[in-house]
């Protein structure tokens, strides 16, 4: 995914970002693999087996820049061709990582197995398709910045110089409750990245726990008990004297007819298993990697109001408690590290809230908004928007880094709430991200040149049974799907919009929202 520089925190809680966060190399892809010592097993690894891997696997890494980033404006005309070689990128990305995990044991034989058969392999891969989309946007008139060129080469790193995730303080999220100042940069932490799943051997290296049922995480040290996090929501902008102070829900059901694919029409087009993990799809019944602004309107909805049309998908979570789901042995599912019973929400509330500063106006026709970074693990928090909670701790707890252990009789809470600014002009641009923007998170004020629309929320409510962590370890895990390079860490949740409605449903909405009243 492009990340968007602009500024933005939503209205329903400020992120908990752990103080000693290390972010992102600037990376598209961080590929881990794991080695195990064991000298009898062999080369080929295959992924999704019943037991948890061992916690003291040595973990190499690879970083690759992320290209999708830098391009920012792609003519019209090239964002198909563009699309399909950045998807490219990624399936490089998890073919790489894939020849990693299979290759322990000659990698331990030979000290340049990995530069010589895995990472120049990959470098020459990216060069001849970053030279592709050179072509592309040029052919039509585009810019192509030449430089971009020398984003082809990826770097090694190796277990004890890499530190990733939310670490944990005596049980508590290092948080002082303020805002992040997200300047669409990144933190550094001496130059290290920090994974969360490192623990210290007898002899005082750092042994890499990747952990999980598939040896890509969730590791121990990306889950806290929710009890002992200290309160870190914020309060909301004061509502001004021209707020739109109303509410429109939709209710579109949890996907309990399980209608999931592992394509992402917004970000790669035209490409089957795009998005390299499985979606949860509500609303619109027919999004998948060849739907169009064309094709939406035939695909039904699952909403109870049938103008309602649009497409709501998210990154499904699943249960690494051993078992195998339906896709144990295909693309996006086991073949790709996302492994164990997927969970279908118990509840799914869809919102649109209004402005505290403003009035609305309505979102146009096939407007398509992202909002997280399935990539934080190798991008950074940037554009990180994930909510993680409990129900009994919404409005005190939020977490962006690791998963809540809830406690007894409290579900686990996943919320997101999009970005409620627009352009005005586009219903998409190149890297996906800036024709949208957040407020000002003070204020509730959008940048210049930006419209308040209605701001799209959601909660998902899950029964999941407690993970336990006894001795650096983590028993019964629970994980949101994403890239098998991303380590499932909490940061990486994101959701996914399509606006698409008729009988004039757009206009009503931002109405209801104008008029302060609460419709559904």
């Amino acid at each position: 995914m492009g990340r968007n520089t602009r500024k933005r925190r939503t209205p329903l809680a400020t992120k908990a970002i752990a103080a000693s966060a290390a972010l992102a190399l600037g990376g598209g892809g961080l590929i881990w693999a794991n080695f195990y010592a064991s000298a009898h097993e062999p080369d080929h690894q295959t992924w999704g087996g019943n037991q948890t891997k061992a916690a003291t696997a040595q973990v190499a890494t690879i970083s690759c820049p992320d290209v999708g980033q830098k391009l920012t404006n792609v003519p019209n005309a090239a964002r198909q061709g563009v699309a399909t070689e950045l998807a490219n990128l990624d399936k490089q990305i998890t073919e790489a990582y894939t020849r990693l995990a299979a290759t322990r044991n000659a990698q331990s034989r030979d000290a340049s197995f990995v530069q010589n058969a895995i990472v120049g392999p990959l470098k020459e891969k990216r060069a001849a398709t970053i030279d592709r989309i050179r072509i592309d946007i040029r052919r039509v008139g585009g810019s192509f910045n030449d430089a971009l060129r020398q984003l082809a080469a990826c770097t090694t790193q190796a277990a004890n110089q890499t530190n990733a995730g939310g670490q944990q303080n005596g049980g508590q999220q290092n948080n002082n409750g303020g805002q992040q100042n997200n300047t669409g940069g990144q933190q550094q932490n001496g130059g290290q990245q920090n994974t969360g799943g490192q623990q210290q051997g007898q002899n005082g290296q750092q042994q890499g726990n990747v952990g999980g049922q598939a040896g890509n995480g969730p590791a121990a040290a990306d889950f806290v008990d929710i009890t002992k996090v200290a309160p870190n929501v914020q309060g909301k902008p004061r509502r001004s004297g021209n707020a739109s102070t109303g509410t429109f829900t939709t209710r579109c059901g949890v996907n309990a007819n399980k209608n999931h694919n592992t394509d992402n029409v917004i970000v790669a087009p035209g490409v089957t298993n795009g998005a390299h993990h499985l979606h949860d799809y509500v609303g619109n019944q027919k999004i998948d990697a060849f739907a169009s602004n064309n094709t939406f309107l035939q695909g039904g909805t699952s909403c109870q109001n049938r103008s309602d049309l649009s497409s709501y998908y998210w990154p499904v979570v699943r249960v690494q408690d051993g078992s195998q789901d339906f896709d144990q042995n295909k693309d996006g599912g086991g073949k790709e590290g996302n492994v164990g019973k997927i969970l279908t929400p118990s509840q799914a509330q869809i919102k649109y809230v209004g402005s505290p500063a403003a009035k609305v106006v309505a979102m146009p026709q096939f407007l398509r908004i992202i909002t997280g970074d399935a990539k934080t693990t190798t991008n950074g928090l940037a554009n990180a928007n994930a909510h993680w909670s409990c129900t009994g701790f919404e409005n005190k707890v939020q977490l962006t880094q690791q998963y809540p252990i809830c406690p007894q009789g409290s579900k686990v809470v996943r919320t997101f709430a999009f970005q409620s600014c627009w352009d005005g002009q586009n219903t998409d641009s190149a890297n996906h991200r800036t024709h949208v923007a957040f407020p000002d998170p003070a204020s509730g004020v959008c940048p210049n040149g930006f419209k308040a629309i209605p701001q799209l929320t959601m909660r998902l409510v899950y029964d999941i049974a407690p993970p336990t962590v006894q001795n650096g370890q983590v028993k019964n895990a629970y994980a949101v799907d994403g890239f098998p390079e991303q380590l499932h860490k909490a940061a990486t949740d994101h959701d996914d919009f399509i606006s698409i409605t008729k009988n004039g449903l757009a206009n009503r909405i931002a109405n209801c929202l104008n008029r302060g009243q609460n419709c559904s």
